[in-house]
């Protein structure tokens, strides 16, 4: 067993395992720590505990000390440099004429480092602006591009729901989430219903995607042939996931009815995992199709979360 403390260094960030040693600490305490970056002011979120060999990456680095006064002021110092730093950094920006956005500018505990981090269409030249920086801020200049999801996971905002965005308020990683989540839960494929502020699809897909699962493994497919409990032999016509309902045609009197029944009244062969353009998947057609792959392709390209690289 080891001994780990869980650090933190941004609001909703990743943590990090660090050895505790033998200082006392608890969970919102404000520590001092060293990484890949340099030397840096993090906050405890996981309190000193035993953990199994396996889940941590060794050699363990070890918390240098507990916060002081003297530390937290200079932090504090620090944020307001930064905002100093992103002025300078969007007027050079500006002044080399460079199409790119600056979304947030970071100063490492003991300033060996400033980090700019920017979103852009595609690659940018930014050399000639590094060595600007460079000669203004006296230390060494990180520009750091990344995506909408980061940016996004920084500035905030409201979701549709109307509360603050999940991302930016306590998701420290980006679950991959896929249209397929969307068909699964029975969502309009309109990508402007499915998108987060983003622009691309929303994270909160995910939080509901095991349910939804289990749910629709006690369902019959769009289209399946069921028997009700009449002993009749129907289509089945739509499916109520979380009322777990069904609506059925059948043949009356050599008339089509449509019938609901409860789904555990229903005989039916059970659902199996449905392949890519199965009989329950949902069609989409023309340019709607090709806005979703393209969506599911820009998913992809992302990839992980840039703000947490070393």
């Amino acid at each position: 067993m080891t001994k780990i403390v869980g650090i933190r260094f941004r609001n909703v960030g990743k943590i990090y395992y660090f050895d505790p040693k033998n200082y006392k600490m608890q969970v919102g305490d404000h520590v001092i720590v060293e990484t890949a970056r340099g030397v840096e002011f993090g906050r405890v979120v996981l309190g000193p505990k035993e953990v199994g060999e396996d889940e941590v990456v060794h050699p363990l680095k070890e918390v240098l000390r507990v916060a002081t006064q003297a530390d937290e002021d200079r932090e504090q110092q620090n944020r307001l440099k930064e905002k100093d730093a992103f002025k300078i950094c969007q007027k050079k920006i500006r002044e080399h004429g460079l199409e790119m956005k600056l979304i947030d500018a970071e100063y490492t505990f003991d300033n060996n480092k400033v980090l700019f981090y920017f979103t852009a269409d595609g690659r940018i030249d930014f050399r000639q602006l590094v060595k600007d920086l460079a000669a203004i801020f006296k230390t060494r200049i990180e520009l750091r591009q990344i995506g909408v999801r980061d940016e996004t996971k920084i500035l905030g905002g409201i979701g549709i729901c109307g509360r603050s965005l999940c991302c930016h308020t306590y998701l420290s990683e980006f679950a991959p989430v896929s249209i397929k989540m969307a068909k699964e839960q029975n969502l309009s494929l309109n990508q402007t219903k499915i998108s987060g502020v983003c622009g691309r699809l929303m994270c909160c897909l995910k939080n509901e995607q095991e349910t939804y699962e289990e749910l629709n493994k006690k369902l019959p497919g769009l289209g399946d042939s069921v028997t009700t409990p009449d002993g009749l032999t129907g289509t089945v016509h739509s499916v109520n996931v979380l009322r777990q309902r069904a609506k059925v045609i059948v043949e009356i009197n050599d008339e089509k009815e449509i019938q609901e029944f409860p789904v555990d009244e229903l005989k039916f062969r059970p659902r199996r995992r449905r392949e890519k353009g199965g009989k329950g998947d949902r069609p989409e057609k023309g340019a709607a199709e090709q806005e979703l792959k393209q969506l599911e392709a820009f998913e992809k390209k992302e990839g992980k979360s840039k703000l947490d690289g070393d």
